[in-house]
């Protein structure tokens, strides 16, 4: 059925497509394919709306709730993300809740924390591709790495400018829009703060709102403090479940805020509480690193061989040294490991 209304919804637009548009050369190609379109709307009055039938044909910006987004992104999380029990809890609810908001006060801004292979970019990927179809290849979603976008300490006053442009730009173009940096313990101190007016309560700026925009921070500082919490949690015979948010959160930010290797060194976006939530990873153990193994085997098309999985988990490094609890690479050399046992 659905396949149908879009083969009819495009042969009408095709029809209309092909003209004659007398004085069709005198005006800017888009605005001719927003009039067609239009056109076609019109003509197709009663099966759907001019937005809608734009949206069949080319990605849109996200303008509608979530709620159906949430759902699906519990659900990815659970199947991909392992071991990571408040970053779901604490995903799920803001973000799902954010783009049901049709009014929120100000962006939705998320700080992931942890080491290398614990599932954050991993997370900022899948919340991507929960709220636009083309995921990190989407045009309204944009992200940055420190080390190749702002590499240069004697550039951050550019990079400054260029930031705020950017920005500017694509949430003029689609206020849903969503930032990803990545790299934050690599970022030269200060260079974030330039984008604080668009994390703020403001109504708008220039004429422009950002209330309803995205912005995720990817960052490995705050990770010692993160393991810290999480091993005394085990040493007193505590499970890993009941480590809470309260238990982290406020520590992992005072512990960014304070590292002068890390972007967030002082920064007014910690400062003035315009973070929303501080997301902590912990580290993998054992059992999550063989659950990313079998994840990887079925994604290439094997069965998990159970004795594969154990060899390749066990062929891991883990720490502390003693104890050898967490994986000190997290899932991060499943997929080249298992290159040795596969001729791919």
């Amino acid at each position: 059925m659905e396949r149908g209304r879009r083969a009819a919804l495009g042969l009408a637009l095709a029809a209309l497509l092909a003209g004659p548009w007398p004085g069709a050369r005198a005006v800017e190609p888009v605005t001719v394919g927003l009039a067609l379109a239009g056109a076609a709307a019109s003509a197709l009055t009663g099966l759907v709306s001019y937005s809608r039938l734009y949206c069949y044909f080319a990605p849109c910006c996200l303008q509608g709730p979530g709620a159906r987004r949430g759902a699906a992104l519990e659900e990815d999380l659970d199947r991909k993300l392992f071991g990571q029990h408040l970053v779901k809890k604490v995903v799920i609810k803001a973000v799902a809740g954010f783009l049901n908001n049709p009014n929120p006060k100000k962006p939705l801004t998320l700080s992931l924390h942890g080491w290398t292979g614990t599932g954050k970019n991993l997370v900022s990927k899948i919340i991507a591709e929960n709220v636009y179809e083309g995921g990190l290849n989407s045009k309204f979603v944009h992200q940055f790495v420190s080390t190749l976008h702002f590499p240069h300490l004697q550039n951050v006053t550019q990079y400054k400018d260029q930031l705020q442009s950017w920005i500017r730009g694509n949430v003029s173009a689609c206020a849903r829009s969503v930032f990803i940096f990545d790299e934050m313990d690599k970022m030269h101190a200060g260079l974030i703060d330039s984008i604080k007016p668009f994390l703020d309560y403001y109504e708008e700026l220039d004429g422009v709102s950002y209330r309803k925009a995205i912005f995720i921070f990817l960052s490995n500082a705050g990770a010692e403090k993160i393991t810290e919490v999480a091993l005394d949690f085990w040493r007193r015979g505590k499970s890993r479940e009941e480590l809470g948010l309260r238990d982290l959160e406020a520590s992992v930010s005072v512990s960014v805020f304070n590292n002068k290797n890390s972007g967030f060194w002082h920064s007014s976006l910690i400062d003035r509480n315009l973070i929303d939530y501080f997301v902590p990873f912990l580290p993998l153990e054992y059992k999550h690193v063989k659950m990313c193994i079998r994840v990887e085997l079925e994604s290439r098309g094997y069965m998990a061989d159970e004795d594969i999985v154990d060899r390749v988990a066990s062929e891991m490094t883990y720490f502390p040294k003693e104890e050898r609890i967490y994986s000190d690479k997290g899932c991060k050399t499943v997929y080249t490991k298992l290159d040795f046992y596969y001729d791919l």
